[in-house]
């Protein structure tokens, strides 16, 4: 075999690892749950890995029964922050779960040895 050749039983079971590496990282991310909050924790999102909401709770305390209009909209600016929050958090668990995998494959871009 020449320095250049590529040798294809090799890329194959490398490739087939990291397709298993992917799937269980997949799931670690769909069975994992994040949370965000916001107005210090008046609302409580909670995502899976993949940024999918799953619960959202909202305090009584955040709602003012003198005020229902200016309660709706601060509870709606609350909720949109805890998604927000908790999406993000989704997002940096993918990076650590993933990130490590797409390094893998050059970056993001798979690259064939040898080429």
């Amino acid at each position: 075999m020449n320095p250049g050749d590529v040798n294809l039983q090799q890329l194959l079971e490398q490739a087939q690892l990291m397709q298993q590496q992917l799937a269980s990282a997949q799931q670690e991310l769909s069975d994992a749950e994040v949370e965000g909050t916001a107005g210090g924790g008046l609302v409580v999102a909670t995502v899976n890995g993949s940024g999918e909401l799953l619960e959202l709770k909202i305090s009584p305390k955040a709602v003012d029964p003198g005020d229902p209009q200016e309660t709706a909209d601060t509870i709606a600016d609350l909720v949109i922050a805890a998604v927000r929050d908790a999406v993000r958090a989704a997002s940096e668990l993918q990076q650590e779960k993933l990130g490590p995998l797409a390094q893998g494959l050059g970056g993001g871009g798979f690259q064939l040895p040898g080429f």
